[in-house]
């Protein structure tokens, strides 16, 4: 099942609503308890020195006062009695005799303690009871209330504050939701825009007047469409180039082979046919350069399957170019700098990059020429004794299918943009750079190069 950002949002601002909410309860009835055993205990006091204070005055009979004095309070009222008709008041002598109570007092005695505040269970009910002895008049009055009493007063005011809210929470959850559908509509919005799109429209989405939120996902879009749009028409550009390369080639072998088939002459057909084995050379050289560009768009420059030795690496990759240099009369020098070094970087790439960097060099390299390998530091360098590159095409020579004035007939314009394409998924860098002593150096840099 399919997760709601909407559903998610919703149900994370219910129950964070939920919780404030429930914590406010607990609040209000913490605080409110606490308030009225504040003003209750202040109610037991007053009562009992009332009740105290008649007796002194020896003007009323001991009932009489016991009842004035749980009667004579404001009205306070729980479960529809006056709360000062739930105190009960006693009135003892100093010799612990009971010489007046008010109705619903219980017979035991409320307290033990003297005077002041204190706590008795009688008959299984805790009562909290206020005591006023007076040594001038010899009697003890005694001022209580039933905890559970107090209880139900607290949970009577909490309930009715919380019942009004309790009430209104089914409304106050579809505002929430009314809410975050009208936050989210900006959303909704960007989604329809992009479901409208074909897939050829990859113009930048409008950042002007969208939400500060939505800003980021726009521009990250953009950049995905800006990024899309090149890598699209770097490809269409490589298959028209590759289109072209191929049919030229291809029509050339065509006209050889007429040429071969219906000439008399022998000398005029071993042309053809020389031309022919040329044309396929370059043919298949190119499909080769294009197969390795595409591999090398496919590699993760990351995945790193552990150290690989260079000098092993070049001793299986040159063998086929060390004899191609050789037929030319030329020599392979591989420096002493190549040994016991470990590579830490994805071989398949490196392997393309190193096998297209001596490939173009004993391409472009003379008759007798040396073709140098080195390393230095995290650098490789590939020399040849070539004429090199003239300086305004040095920036170029790594473009896909890109021929300078120096080009070769084999060259098919790929090697050089094979060698940056990996470089950059390996992380490093080609430079190219025309040697004082003639020929070109291209110096391969790659993280990872370890001695």
């Amino acid at each position: 099942m399919r997760a709601s950002l909407k559903g998610r949002l919703f149900v994370l601002l219910l129950v964070s609503t939920g919780f404030i909410w429930l914590s406010a309860t607990a609040w209000i009835y913490a605080s409110t308890r606490a308030e009225v055993e504040e003003v209750l205990d202040a109610r037991l006091m007053e009562a009992a020195r009332m009740v105290s204070s008649l007796v002194g005055s020896r003007q009323i009979d001991l009932a009489a006062a016991a009842e004035m004095g749980t009667a004579d309070l404001p009205a306070f009222t729980q479960a529809g009695q006056s709360y000062e008709r739930q105190l009960s008041c006693q009135i003892w002598s100093l010799s612990g005799s009971l010489l007046g109570r008010s109705d619903g007092a219980p017979q035991q005695r409320l307290s033990d303690h003297g005077s002041g505040f204190a706590e008795r269970q009688i008959d299984g009910e805790t009562w909290r009871v206020f005591a006023v002895r007076s040594a001038e008049t010899g009697v003890e009055v005694l001022v209580g209330d039933s905890l559970e009493v107090r209880a139900r007063l607290v949970r009577d005011m909490v309930t009715g504050l919380l019942l009004p809210m309790i009430l209104i929470a089914p409304a106050l959850a579809l505002i929430i939701w009314f809410a975050v559908q009208r936050g989210m509509r900006p959303l909704d919005e960007l989604a329809g825009t992009l479901a409208e799109r074909s897939a050829d429209e990859l113009h930048p989405l409008p950042a002007e007047g969208t939400v500060t939120e939505i800003r980021p996902m726009v521009g990250a879009l953009n950049g995905l469409f800006d990024r899309v749009g090149r890598a699209r028409r770097s490809e269409r550009q490589f298959l028209a180039y590759a289109a072209h390369e191929l049919r030229t080639p291809l029509a050339g072998l065509k006209t050889q082979a007429e040429i071969a088939t219906r000439s008399p002459d022998a000398a005029v057909r071993d042309v053809a046919l020389a031309q022919i084995t040329t044309a396929v050379d370059r043919t298949s050289r190119l499909v080769q350069q294009l197969l390795a560009s595409a591999e090398a768009e496919c590699i993760d420059g990351d995945d790193v399957r552990g150290p690989v030795g260079l000098s092993d690496m070049l001793a299986d990759l040159l063998t086929d170019q060390k004899a191609r240099l050789t037929a030319k009369g030329g020599r392979l020098d591989l420096g002493a700098s190549l040994s016991d070094i470990q590579i830490s970087a994805n071989p398949t790439l490196l392997a393309l990059a190193l096998r297209n960097l001596v490939e173009n060099a004993i391409n472009h390299s003379p008759e007798g020429g040396t073709v140098r390998i080195a390393r230095r530091g995290e650098a490789i360098f590939v020399d040849d004794e070539g004429p090199g590159l003239p300086e305004d095409e040095l920036a170029r020579a790594t473009e896909r299918f890109f021929r300078g004035r120096n080009r070769v007939a084999v060259g098919s314009g790929l090697g050089l943009s094979i060698v940056a394409q990996c470089a950059e998924r390996l992380g490093g860098t080609l430079s190219l750079a025309n040697r004082d002593e003639g020929g070109l150096r291209a110096t391969l840099s790659v993280p990872g190069l370890a001695a």
